[in-house]
């Protein structure tokens, strides 16, 4: 059965490859983390497919690549990839740097200032677009052409999203989606068989049977559960619902999934000008959302915002969330009762997921291009894959490593089909909003957001009045 599944995994993905082609244009979340951490890769054991090869011997006359990330669960894969770097290319260091994620972009953006930008980072699909535009990035097609990087061996579709007129700004490194994630035991003492989220419903009038499970996941100081008129909303001792904040300008964890599945979408497709989030459906599905808040049956966007959602989960206050592939690791690792993930409910429009990918790019003031450029290589090379892919925090953009992270999950016992799944329907994903003025949409969208999702303003009028000045920035 696992072998069958991971069958139908690869099968999928390349059926996956012809929606994002179809939506690719002219040609996948963020790890919280702490402070920053940092290795290099010379004086670190090389693993390749999750082997120890010995101490690494870097050249006399080797150049030093500053490598930044900001997902700390993936940094001891990389660190072990650029072990593996050095191992074949000595003359090259890898040194391998990682902050939590607002501290990340503020360091890569201070750092296109001071000129004292990492050689290559992490990058995302919300910020590459205005990168390349204020020429910050460097584009490497001429590198891919001249080395003959086959671009076939990516999960279809994947490296066409990083390119902008004909520009290549990144190669993929992994892919995410969105699923339900689950406290077993509150399931088990519900009487609530995870089974039903196979099939579950959701609409944003009355939340269906999902909201009927966030209520009966949800218990007040005397045992009453959200169904129960007794239910007291003012002293609530266990959430059934954790949700993930207010989502800023996409949603990805948050909103996102649920809008999409009420009908929404954000533009017609990547590098469009016209947003819409003055649709109905959007407004419709952000009142949905800040009802549960209302109800009790979720908490408030302060605590969220304060302690985290994930805390919130692992520490054992709320049932359920919602969340990307790449907090797996965290929520099994961290917590002391067994974590199950859940597909999505299904909506008015279907079961749908953001689908997400991430590249690394190279800054374009980097001393060292040549050598920035064959790290890029290496990190989005089967060998570098292949030891992500062991780590089992992702799913990596070749195929070969998305196998050895499933193979991971399963020799834990832990099922993830509900994020793989999503991605095998056709219908099943949409892709994260990729334009120009990125980060003056944030700019836009984020306070009115938080202020819908605080209960402060009107969410149909606020969304209308906020898309406005977003499709402005386009003209």
């Amino acid at each position: 059965m696992k072998n069958m599944r991971r069958y139908l995994l690869l099968v999928g993905l390349l059926l996956l490859g012809l929606l994002l082609v179809a939506c690719g244009g002219e040609t996948e979340g963020g790890d919280e983390g702490g402070a920053a951490a940092t290795s290099e890769s010379g004086g670190e054991e090389a693993a390749s497919g999750g082997e120890e090869s010995g101490e690494v011997e870097a050249a006399a006359d080797a150049v030093t690549i500053r490598y930044s990330l900001w997902d700390s669960g993936q940094q001891p894969a990389y660190e072990a990839c650029a072990a593996a770097f050095t191992a074949a290319n000595p003359n090259i260091i890898v040194t391998v740097e990682q902050f939590g994620w607002d501290d990340y972009w503020n360091s890569i953006q201070t750092g296109f200032v001071s000129g004292d930008a990492p050689d290559v980072f992490t990058d995302h699909l919300a910020k590459f677009p205005e990168f390349a535009v204020k020429e910050q990035i460097m584009d490497i097609q001429p590198f891919v052409e001249a080395d003959g990087v086959d671009l076939d061996q990516y999960i279809t579709g994947l490296a066409d999203l990083w390119v902008r007129e004909g520009k290549r700004y990144g190669l993929p490194k992994d892919w995410d989606t969105i699923a339900v994630v689950y406290n077993k035991e509150m399931l088990d003492a519900a009487g609530i068989d995870p089974a039903v989220m196979e099939d579950w419903s959701w609409n944003p009038v009355d939340g269906g049977t999902f909201e009927e499970t966030v209520a009966m996941l949800t218990l007040d100081a005397n045992g009453n559960n959200g169904l129960s008129p007794e239910f007291d909303k003012e002293n609530v001792v266990q959430y059934g619902f954790i949700h993930q904040g207010a989502g800023g300008f996409s949603g990805q964890t948050q909103w996102s999934h649920f809008a999409a599945s009420n009908g929404f979408q954000f533009t017609d497709g990547p590098w469009t000008t016209q947003y819409y989030y003055d649709d109905p459906a959007l407004a419709e599905t952000l009142d949905w959302y800040v009802s549960l808040i209302e109800k009790g049956f979720a908490p408030g966007l302060a605590d969220v915002t304060s302690l985290g959602p994930q805390q919130l989960i692992i520490s054992g206050q709320g049932a359920m969330t919602t969340d990307g592939s790449w907090q797996i690791g965290n929520y099994v690792d961290n917590s002391t009762f067994e974590v199950g993930f859940g597909k999505l409910p299904v909506g008015p429009a279907g079961r749908k997921s953001m689908f997400n990918g991430l590249a690394d790019s190279i800054y374009i003031g980097t001393e060292h291009p040549e050598a920035a450029w064959e790290w890029v290589k290496f990190a989005a090379s089967p060998e570098c894959a292949n030891i992500v892919g062991d780590s089992g925090v992702v799913f990596p953009a070749i195929q070969s490593g998305v196998e050895r992270t499933l193979a991971v999950r399963d020799g834990q016992g832990i099922d993830v089909s509900a994020f793989t799944e999503e991605a095998l329907d056709p219908e099943g994903t949409f892709l994260f909003p990729i334009t120009d003025n990125g980060a003056e949409i944030s700019a836009i969208m984020d306070p009115v957001m938080d202020s819908i999702v605080l209960g402060e303003v009107d969410a149909a009028t606020a969304l209308q009045e906020a898309n406005e000045q977003v499709n402005a920035l386009f003209e």
